[in-house]
């Protein structure tokens, strides 16, 4: 099975002007990495080099090496440090005119530090976010165009009023389209609604569905024969259409859960959750796969988990696009505990946001690598080609389970 049949022909032949068609993208590629996404953007860098030397034949290739278009390095240095103040400036190390530009930014990544009046602190996403607009203020004026990769949509979460609260994500994509971005892109984005706010710039919400399952079922085979005993379940009404789409796709039952609340009180701004409750057909001897696009701290997964363990399901799988773990090292330490008591057996997640060391190594993680299919996007982006086969992954979902099934 091909680790990218979702790839769209961009094959570069030595004679008429169809053939060099390819050869006159919107501009040569510049790829800037923001801090915490070094090793990320060299992986993709990487993927496209590797991808553009293997398509464009040995006629053209001169003419390719001249315009920009095949270079071994598609990397722009870009300098972010902050003052001891915890003040900040962006310097870009070469020139970018004329470039179609990429920044990639994972807001996410608590591993990033500064120095601020002798005190180390790490980066939250406030801050991943005022350098991107610094890079982007930086290269302005300059840049052919601008593009955003932000895997995990800033303030995603915050995305609608419920009383007198901020429009923080709906705001920021106004932000960016005010600082002349003209193409975002997303994964998974919490609400993809929030495009509303920006309706004539490009948004692209991409779905990582295909890319997990592949995983997933390349791992646990038995998982896609055991179509009588399999069941997705979603962990809150609001992944309801989420886990619709992962059940129609496998041909199988769906279960939830929905958070009955206490709404007489209030702790950290919410109403607390009393008790999941399960809406389904019974689970007994069943394999499980939760689905989800953000897990957090991962207490309320778990706690969905131990209660489809007493009634008595046989495996339960996770599949979720970001796996953030937010209570850090002890979060991990409970869902290793839930391995150990045969709660939880398997965890996939993308390598979109920042992975600690310690779930990295974790026997019940399985990471899911996107850099190849983000170097693909970013071709065709460049080239200004259709992204409708790499958006909707329904035909490429079909095409492997009827592979695996054949």
């Amino acid at each position: 099975m091909s680790d990218h049949p979702e790839s769209v022909d961009l094959t570069y032949g030595p004679e008429g002007d169809e053939g060099r068609r390819m050869l006159d993208p919107v501009g040569p590629i510049g790829l800037i990495a923001l801090p915490g996404s070094v090793a990320f953007t060299d992986a993709v860098n990487q993927h496209i080099a590797e991808r553009r030397a293997k398509a464009v034949q040995s006629v053209a290739r001169h003419e390719a090496i001249q315009s920009g278009y095949l270079r071994r390095d598609y990397r722009i240095g870009a300098d972010t440090r902050r003052f001891s103040t915890g003040e900040g400036r962006a310097i870009i190390s070469q020139t970018v005119r004329g470039h179609d530009l990429f920044l990639l930014v994972d807001v996410m990544n608590h591993s990033c530090s500064y120095d601020m009046f002798g005190i180390c602190k790490t980066m939250t996403p406030d801050e991943h976010f005022q350098d991107l607009k610094r890079v982007i203020l930086a290269a302005s004026g300059k840049a052919r165009r601008i593009n955003v990769i932000m895997p995990y949509l800033y303030e995603g979460r915050q995305h609608k009023r419920n009383s007198r609260e901020s429009l923080d994500c709906a705001y920021m994509l106004r932000e960016l389209q005010a600082l002349g971005v003209v193409n975002l892109i997303t994964f998974d984005a919490h609400d993809p609604r929030v495009s509303n706010a920006i309706p004539l710039s490009g948004f692209e919400n991409i779905q990582v569905a295909y890319q997990m399952l592949r995983s997933m079922v390349r791992s646990v085979p038995e998982l896609c024969d055991n179509e009588h005993s399999l069941m997705v379940v979603s962990p809150d009404e609001g992944g309801m259409a989420r886990a619709m789409y992962f059940s129609s796709m496998l041909s199988v039952p769906l279960g939830a859960f929905y958070k009955r609340r206490d709404y007489t009180r209030v702790i950290d701004g919410r109403n607390p959750i009393v008790a999941h409750e399960f809406l389904g057909s019974d689970v007994e001897g069943r394999d499980l796969l939760i689905v989800d696009d953000i897990l957090s701290s991962g207490e309320s997964l778990l706690s969905i988990a131990y209660d489809l363990h007493q009634r008595k399901a046989r495996n339960i799988y996770v599949a979720a696009s970001f796996a953030l773990f937010t209570d850090g090292e002890e979060g991990i330490r409970k869902f290793d505990r839930a391995y150990a008591d045969g709660v939880i057996t398997k965890l996939v997640s993308t390598n979109l946001t920042y992975r600690q060391p310690e779930l990295l190594a974790a026997p019940w993680y399985q990471d899911v690598d996107m850099t190849g299919f983000v170097a693909l996007l970013i071709d065709t982006v460049n080239h200004d080609a259709s992204l409708s086969s790499l958006i909707e992954p329904t035909g490429r979902i079909r095409e492997m389970l009827d592979q695996l099934t054949g």
